[in-house]
Formats: C-alpha cells, sequence, structure tokens
C-alpha cells in the first residue's frame, strides 16, 4: 500500500510540474493575459481541470510558478536555507562570499529574469497579479541585504563601504532586467555576465589590492 501511495505522489508532483513548465513557456512565450488555461493544459497534456483541482485558478498557477522558478524546485525552503545561500554567509573571505553569491544568483536568474519581467507586465494591468506580492516587502532585496552584511564583515571588504551601501550596489548589478539585457539582447553567454558581474562587483566592494578571479 505504502508503495502504491509513494507511486501516485510521484504521479501527481509530475503532473504539477509538467503543468508549470508548460506555464512558464506560455507565460513568457506570449503574455500571462494571453495565455488561456486549455493552452497550458494542452502543452502539459492534462484535462483543464486538472489545473483548476490542482492550483484552482491561474493566480494561483503564476504563484506557484514564480516561487519554483526562484527555488529551481517546489521543495518548500527559503532561499537564505538553502545550500549556495549558506555558502555566502559561511565563506571565509569576502572574495569567496561574492563568488558563491554571483554563482548562485546566476544560477536563479537563468530561471527566473524572463519570468521575472512577464510579471512585471502583467500585474501593470492584472490588480490580482499585483495581491500576490504585497509592496511592502521585496523578498529579493532582503536576500541581497542579507548577503551584502555578511560580505561586509569578511576579510578583503572595503571599509569604505558600507552594508547599506553594497546592498544596493548589488541589488542593481544582480538584477533580472541588466541580466536579460545583457544575456537576452546582446547575446552574452551566462558564464560571461557572471565573470563581467565579479569582477564589476570586486572593483567596487573590496580592498583594492585583492581581486582573485572567482
Amino acid at each position: 500500500m505504502a508503495e502504491v501511495k509513494g507511486k501516485r505522489g510521484d504521479k501527481a508532483r509530475e503532473t504539477r510540474r509538467r503543468i508549470i513548465d508548460a506555464a512558464a513557456g506560455l507565460f513568457v512565450e506570449q503574455g500571462y493575459g494571453a495565455t488561456r488555461l486549455q493552452e497550458i493544459a494542452d502543452r502539459a497534456d492534462v484535462a483543464v481541470q486538472t489545473i483548476y483541482f490542482v492550483f484552482r485558478n491561474k493566480p494561483s498557477l503564476l504563484k506557484e510558478l514564480v516561487d519554483v522558478a526562484i527555488a529551481g524546485d517546489d521543495d518548500p525552503v527559503p532561499t537564505m536555507d538553502r545550500p549556495w545561500f549558506t555558502e555566502v554567509t559561511t565563506a571565509p573571505t569576502a572574495e569567496s562570499a561574492l563568488a558563491a553569491l554571483v554563482t548562485g544568483t546566476r544560477r536563479t536568474l537563468e530561471r527566473v529574469a524572463a519570468i521575472d519581467e512577464m510579471v512585471r507586465a502583467a500585474a501593470a494591468t492584472n490588480p490580482e497579479i499585483r495581491e500576490l506580492w504585497p509592496d511592502e516587502t521585496n523578498p529579493r532585496y532582503t536576500v541581497v541585504s542579507t548577503a551584502a552584511k555578511a560580505l561586509t564583515a569578511k576579510p578583503g571588504a572595503s571599509p569604505a563601504v558600507s552594508a547599506g551601501e553594497a546592498a544596493d550596489i548589488i541589488y542593481a548589478l544582480l538584477s533580472p532586467e541588466l541580466f536579460l539585457v545583457l544575456t537576452r539582447d546582446r547575446a552574452w553567454p551566462p558564464d560571461k555576465w557572471e565573470r563581467w558581474a565579479y569582477d564589476i562587483l570586486c572593483a567596487q566592494l573590496m580592498v583594492k589590492e585583492q581581486n582573485p578571479a572567482p
């Protein structure tokens, strides 16, 4: 019986992920408002009723899609509890912390940058989308601010740059918007973006004599 339940659970998770992947592709390609749930169902090879059963409605599907894109999986583990972020906070030097931060951010942006752009466009014309992410909190800045506080306290960080200023610089340079400008619009490979972002942030945040490669 346990094996049967396990197989059912695996099938349910696989179906859920197919729906999310289908929605992500169509929302980015066509826009949130222009995409019908029937199109998502067709691409995911499920009945449209299955989408309603699993996600209830289109906004809830979008919210789950964004959460999975940010995390990289559907485990309920916050970004700041994930191994890549722990590597940032526990790194022995500011340089190694920055390298871990840029690498982890790159992997996240490869999944979420285009989705973030789509969500911002959808929120401009869909009030129910704005309600999914209240204006009073900014999860990305919270993550960046925590990383900046850890980084600026480590050996190699410039004493002239406060944690708050470092957070602002990191927040701007590692933004989804700039990532898309360079990797999509200007066709930079993501690894080139990563090297560039690391070098720029090193120049801004580190003691000038210390600038090793990540």
